[in-house]
């Protein structure tokens, strides 16, 4: 496909930022789709495909991964950091031409941890593979780039400068777009038809609010080309009987908006997501000054809702229990709890121990002291360290607490453990 010359810019600075941070660049168009060139397969892409033979019932679904990313990134103001439901990183940035969203830039896969703990901790943890296909995923997974937290929020604040500049943002209020011509032949169409309808005036001012049940219908089942075809039969309607007043339609308008976001919620669509960007488009009501400005504008609101009510749930929730564990692997020596992870995720408690539970098939807390463990065995080879300082570092309450934990999850006491320099008994084999 021939790009544009706006996407040529975005695909040649992706390529520039690839190649200075080590970390994949790709644009994305509105639908997830990668723009650019076909020949050059994205860094990572052969752990992915991997993945797909490995776990075949857990399609990858790239391209709603990516719309997902892209829309939080415009809810939370250009930048949005996420894991995909495969545990990798990424992070991404909104593109805007003349004030609309066109597609996203979008970086990753990285890991935010090692490779082999990533694969053995987050990826195949409770799984029965074999070792050749554990080995062929670490050969794969090292060559993904590793970054540190902090590095991690430094590359996404560069993506997100150079989407706004690539954007040529007026970072005080985006220019809105002033033609769609498609809706507005069709808008324009429908004010022709009503007045050529034989009814009288008050008939024909009645608001359709038959067709507002068809438009809720079609947005709670994710029909995008049937609400938009509903919506500009209501705009129509709603311009006609204003008489141009724009402080009449701004109104209507408002109401069209908390009616939509309400439908998408009912069809199955994220509350959290959906009214957070309700929110802002709430607010940006009032810039509007001509009518086919906020037509546009509302007609692009319609696909956005349609599009969330479907394919992005799951893909949320695997975000979420993804921050989470990143969550407990940067805090394990505090004292953390469930509460304050959920927080952290802006979930529930007990909606995140459900989460827990489902993917990782164990609860907060026993994650939490398998983590700990973990961490804990890379100062028992220290033998400097006496054993009730580890216990502290690795947030356990008691140096007895400690023992019991780790016995639980090693098979040794944390003493034995450290006079073996990590290696196993013979009585007892661990096999990871």
């Amino acid at each position: 496909m021939e790009l544009n010359e706006y996407f040529v810019k975005a695909v040649n600075a992706a390529e520039h930022y690839a190649a200075a941070t080590g970390v994949e660049c790709v644009v994305i168009d509105v639908d997830g789709k990668i723009l650019g060139p076909e020949s050059v397969p994205p860094r990572g892409s052969d752990f992915c495909r991997q993945l797909e033979k490995i776990f075949p019932g857990n399609e990858l679904k790239c391209s709603q991964v990516h719309r997902y990313g892209s829309y939080q990134a415009e809810r939370f103001g250009g930048k949005y950091m996420f894991f995909c439901p495969m545990s990798l990183l990424h992070w991404t940035s909104p593109l805007y031409k003349e004030g609309v969203l066109v597609g996203a830039m979008m970086c990753g896969p990285a890991l935010i941890i090692d490779s082999e703990d990533f694969i053995r901790n987050d990826l195949i943890s409770g799984k029965n593979l074999p070792a050749s296909e554990v080995f062929r995923l670490m050969k794969l997974a090292s060559d993904i780039p590793s970054v540190t937290t902090e590095r991690s929020r430094s590359l996404s604040e560069l993506l997100y400068l150079t989407a706004a500049g690539i954007s040529e943002l007026d970072h005080i209020e985006y220019q809105l777009n002033q033609e769609n011509s498609v809706q507005q032949k069709e808008i324009s169409e429908y004010i022709q038809y009503i007045k050529t309808m034989e009814k009288s005036e008050a008939e024909i001012s009645r608001y359709p609010f038959e067709k507002e049940t068809d438009l809720i219908d079609y947005i709670e089942n994710g029909e995008t080309v049937r609400a938009r075809a509903a919506l500009n039969e209501i705009l129509g309607n709603v311009f006609f009987a204003s008489g141009g007043d724009i402080k009449v339609i701004r109104a209507r308008v408002l109401e069209l908006v908390v009616l939509l976001s309400r439908a998408a919620v009912r069809g199955g669509a994220d509350a959290e997501q959906i009214f957070g960007m309700n929110y802002q488009y709430i607010n940006r009501i009032n810039s509007f000054t001509s009518i086919d400005a906020i037509a546009s504008w509302l007609s692009r609101i319609i696909v956005k809702f349609s599009e969330l009510v479907f394919d992005m749930r799951d893909i949320k929730h695997a975000d979420a229990i993804q921050r989470a564990m990143q969550f407990v692997r940067e805090n394990f020596q505090n004292k953390i709890s469930l509460d304050e992870a959920a927080a952290w995720v802006n979930l529930s408690p007990s909606y995140l121990s459900k989460l827990f539970k489902k993917e990782l098939d164990k609860n907060f807390n026993a994650y939490l002291n398998q983590i700990r463990v973990e961490k804990s065995k890379n100062y028992l080879l220290n033998t400097d360290i006496p054993l009730i300082d580890i216990a502290g570092m690795c947030g356990f309450e008691d140096q007895s607490y400690f023992s019991k934990v780790f016995k639980k999850y090693s098979g040794n006491s944390p003493g034995k453990f450290r006079e073996s320099r990590g290696r196993a008994s013979s009585d007892n084999q661990e096999i990871h």
